[in-house]
């Protein structure tokens, strides 16, 4: 998957991803703070990964973690905060969801502290879920 508005592009290619900008920008959330270089390897290893670039600089990303058919989970979205506030971020989510490889799978999850109201453009509601968390 490549697409591309204006001066940005958003590519599946995980040999794109700048590893150590995602790390070092998921250690400044309030999800993944904890999150070591080998847990975040293995994370993307094992994720559908959407990365965002302004030219060569990568500037945002989100993992879809996915079975293909019955269910997928949305996680690890986010804009370098630099570049917030130019819609990027809906456009992220936006080929995250449609993605060529979730598009028809009938549950799409995710969580999210203070995003409700960008995810609820894309169809996303509040539900009860239950979770087993484990803090890394």
């Amino acid at each position: 998957m490549y697409k591309i508005k204006d001066n940005f592009f958003i590519t599946d290619q995980t040999d794109k991803i700048d590893r150590d900008f995602v790390l070092k920008s998921l250690n400044q959330t309030y999800w993944a703070e904890k999150r070591t270089k080998q847990i975040n390897d293995v994370a993307i290893d094992n994720s559908i990964c959407l990365s965002l670039f302004d030219g060569e600089k990568q500037i945002g990303f989100c993992r879809i973690v996915t079975d293909y058919a019955t269910f997928a989970w949305i996680a690890d979205v986010f804009i370098d905060p630099q570049y917030r506030g130019l819609g990027l971020g809906k456009w992220l989510v936006e080929n995250a969801v449609n993605h060529e490889k979730i598009r028809d799978v009938g549950l799409k999850l995710l969580k999210t502290k203070d995003a409700h109201g960008l995810y609820k453009q894309y169809g996303f509601y509040d539900d009860v879920c239950m979770a087993l968390r484990k803090e890394f």
